[in-house]
């Protein structure tokens, strides 16, 4: 049982603010980048591949360790770990900044991902902590929501706009005041607190799941069938050694459930369609259009407000009536967004262009809450933060996978490969709400509150 805490109504929100700055630079991050590729291309004369490494590095581990994160912050004080994940953020962004050549930058934004994977689940953590009351914490997770929506929207639109006026080193620059601003506001207000019962760390489990994730995507960054050998072989002793562990690194009872499994395979469709979209369409627009980073950016505005519109939509249409029908929308929209994307060229209208990526923006809005919803519905409350983190983890390496594959999958092919995955979703959305899944949901409570026997 974790510490709680009884503060001030001014405290909490103050505290919720300095969590929500972390969740701003973190999402923003992972998007605002895409659009000073081409610029960083160009000043530092980078290959496709070192390029899709730039996005990649980033994704890939804060997917390997944001569970590993999670872990230490409840065993060693989350305000610790939190202030040193700040730390380590606005170093790395500082790095990033003052790069001279492409791998200098690649391991700038390794060590910013190092300290991002320390804020968003901890940042949770302390929220759930601190607002202790049901009503106040479904509050200030809908606001802790809003913001990833926001973050991720805006990010192509504000880094064009820096990279016009500024240079590509201007995207990594804005994340230093808020970084300060954070930890000094976590200084202040943000209280220390710990786990009565921290989770067991799992080195070998981590260090496998690490191993599958980065063979598989530098396999098909660098087109190299040997690494997919080496992930599947990952893969299996990583099935083997979790389900033989007492506290695996990641509990592969909750894939009993037909919905969390779903769950986490419409996540890394979802984000990989999502993450080769802004990869290929800021090249395409940059070099082959020849707009400018802020016309890039604007033409995203579409995308983003669609997206803004779109999100809390779907979260009440899936308190309302459940995950099936916000899957089948946004698996829908998304698969006609790649279907007339297969059509794209030189010559495209602007306005094409635009109604495009509205039409995506509808679909990936709609797409989040019911994945998260699906992962956590059912599971034990004290289980619950550990299947919204595995979505989380899905999320970043779907992201990571679909940045590889923007650079492996030329012209239409890349666009009809991310049909394939769109509709996906709508068809995983239709089996996860069957009589069939929701029995398998039903039998995951009862199976997690028992022992894993231990023979590692």
């Amino acid at each position: 049982m974790s510490t709680t805490f009884e503060l001030s109504p001014r405290r909490k929100t103050v505290v919720l603010l300095t969590c929500c700055l972390s969740l701003l630079i973190v999402s923003m991050d992972a998007t605002i980048v895409n659009v000073a590729v081409p610029a960083i291309r160009d000043d530092l004369h980078a290959s496709t591949a070192r390029l899709q490494w730039i996005i990649d590095i980033y994704t890939l581990t804060l997917a390997s360790v944001l569970l590993l994160s999670g872990a230490m912050a409840d065993r060693f004080g989350r305000r610790r770990v939190f202030r040193i994940g700040l730390t380590l953020f606005a170093l790395g962004s500082l790095l990033c900044s003052m790069a001279p050549t492409i791998e200098a930058l690649i391991g700038a934004r390794f060590l910013q991902a190092l300290g991002g994977s320390m804020l968003n689940p901890v940042a949770m953590s302390i929220i759930t902590q601190v607002f202790t009351g049901k009503v106040e914490r479904a509050r200030a997770i809908g606001v802790w929501g809003a913001v990833v929506g926001i973050a991720m929207a805006l990010g192509p639109i504000v880094g064009g706009v820096l990279i016009d006026a500024l240079g590509w080193p201007s995207v990594f620059w804005i994340n230093l005041p808020i970084c300060a601003a954070a930890l000094v506001l976590t200084t202040v207000y943000v209280p220390e607190s710990k786990s009565a019962t921290p989770r067991g760390i799992d080195p070998i489990g981590q260090l496998l799941a690490i191993a599958l994730m980065f063979t598989l995507v530098f396999g098909l960054i660098e087109q190299m069938p040997l690494m997919f050998v080496v992930a599947t072989l990952a893969g299996i002793a990583f099935v083997w050694y979790e389900s033989r562990h007492r506290q695996p690194f990641i509990d592969l009872r909750f894939f009993r459930s037909a919905p969390f499994s779903a769950a986490t395979v419409i996540a890394v469709c979802a984000f990989a369609t999502f993450g080769a979209f802004l990869f290929t369409c800021s090249i395409y627009l940059q070099s082959v259009r020849g707009y400018s980073a802020v016309h890039t950016g604007m033409l995203y505005l579409a995308m983003a407000g669609a997206m803004l519109i779109f999100s809390p939509l779907s979260g009440r249409l899936v308190g309302k009536y459940g995950t099936r029908p916000s899957l089948l929308a946004a698996g829908a929209f998304m698969t006609i967004a790649a279907v007339l994307l297969t059509r794209l060229d030189a010559s495209t209208p602007e306005w094409a262009l635009i109604v495009t990526f509205a039409i995506f923006g509808i679909g990936f809005g709609m797409v989040n809450a019911p994945i998260t919803t699906a992962a956590v519905s059912g599971m034990p409350l004290d289980r619950a933060g550990a299947a919204a983190a595995v979505a989380s983890t899905s999320r970043q390496a779907g992201t990571s996978i679909g940045v590889a594959l923007a650079g492996t999958v030329a012209g239409a092919g890349l666009w009809w490969v991310l049909a394939a995955l769109t509709a996906g979703i709508a068809i995983l959305g239709i089996v996860a709400n069957t009589a069939w899944a929701e029995r398998s949901r039903a039998r995951v409570a009862p199976i997690l509150d028992q022992k894993v026997p231990a023979h590692a």
